[in-house]
């Protein structure tokens, strides 16, 4: 049964190594480029890579804080790296915080050529693409659905413009990042934390020593 022999096996070996390395990739963990300026100071402009755990898909596992790689529901067949602000049931801002960055961007306090009035709702004007900033206005997330949002809010493409996500966009959470600048390969990778920081319940011990309501 020559047919049978040494090509059979080698035929198998390859599909089966194929098969593995398919299932690793759909549903284990996977490394991929990103770029663009929306994570800032997360993740580079450019050269930096994402490690991704795909076990996470559909957003199990996945908390506020995270950051997690999406299908972007404006762009069919394009990937994004966002992270999450709410999950279903929690109440988040509609629009963008006044930040120092926005504000300054927005010239609020120059009154230069930049300038804007204050808008309806408390909102400290528009930023550069027409969105509402510092309004107090509050959504709930939709059962099944996620808020994302860019690290670097004016320069971002995200869940303030086309609003919730489904969690079945969700691929994967980025667990570490992954640069291959050095020789040595336990370098490369740099583990991904939560962003989400615990805020401190009590007050400065100079101004009281109560805690905050």
């Amino acid at each position: 049964m020559p047919i049978l022999g040494h090509p059979f096996r080698l035929l198998v070996a390859t599909v089966q190594t194929f098969a593995i390395t398919h299932l690793v990739y759909a549903y284990g963990v996977s490394v991929g480029p990103g770029s663009g300026p929306s994570m800032l100071p997360t993740f580079l402009v450019a050269d930096d890579w994402f490690v991704t755990d795909k076990r996470c898909r559909r957003g199990r596992g996945v908390r506020v804080g995270d950051c997690v790689v999406y299908a972007i529901p404006v762009k069919p067949g394009q990937d994004g790296v966002k992270r999450v602000l709410g999950m279903p049931g929690d109440y988040v801002l509609l629009n963008s915080p006044p930040s120092s960055a926005v504000l300054a961007m927005l010239d609020v306090d120059g009154g230069g050529e930049g300038a804007v009035a204050v808008g309806e709702g408390g909102g400290l004007g528009v930023d550069r693409v027409g969105r509402r900033v510092g309004s107090d206005n509050m959504i709930q997330v939709p059962k099944g659905h996620c808020y994302i949002v860019g690290d670097n809010l004016p320069w971002s493409l995200d869940s303030r413009d086309f609003g919730p996500i489904p969690l079945a966009l969700i691929k994967g959470k980025v667990i570490a990042k992954a640069s291959l600048g050095s020789w040595n390969p336990f370098t490369w990778f740099t583990r991904l934390e939560n962003g989400l920081q615990k805020p401190d319940d009590t007050l400065d011990p100079g101004t009281s020593s109560s805690k905050r309501p």
